[in-house]
């Protein structure tokens, strides 16, 4: 069993932290924002926004794209490595993190079902494409310098 690659742990994530970028602003903002600027008011609350607010949601989406990798790197000798292994990572990431921890503010009503909804069936399809980008850069090693074939 090899050591995790902590070098390609960030860049993995990097480059998972950007795809996931990317795929949380055409959901939040070009899909949905409308919406959750009415679900929002609802509360009694504003969107927040500026730069202070965007530069946070990019960090915090660094930040996420770095554990899956992570998490990836951790369950690659029991799973092997490959696609099959970030996508089992994916949605298991998916299962906590959104079903269990979003998921609660359907139940709860604080925001509309649908957009709870909406939410978590584009994140159980964003999340194992999100590791899939940051698997395809890791591999275990330190002189490892090309992406590998998955």
């Amino acid at each position: 069993m090899g050591k995790i690659n902590y070098g390609r742990v960030v860049l993995g994530g990097l480059l998972a932290g950007v795809v996931l970028t990317v795929l949380e602003f055409v959901l939040s903002e070009l899909i949905l924002g409308d919406q959750w600027d009415a679900a929002m008011e609802s509360l009694g609350l504003t969107a927040p926004e500026g730069a202070g607010v965007m530069i946070a949601f990019v960090a915090w989406n660094f930040l996420l794209g770095i554990a899956l990798v992570w998490f990836y790197a951790a369950i690659r000798p029991r799973f092997g490595p490959g696609p099959k292994t970030a996508v089992i990572t994916g949605l298991a990431v998916w299962f906590v993190v959104w079903l269990l921890g979003f998921g609660g503010f359907g139940v709860s009503g604080m925001f509309p079902g649908n957009l709870v909804v909406i939410t978590l069936i584009w994140g159980f399809f964003e999340v194992p494409i999100v590791t899939l980008a940051g698997a395809w850069l890791y591999q275990e090693g330190a002189g490892a310098a090309a992406p590998p074939v998955m």
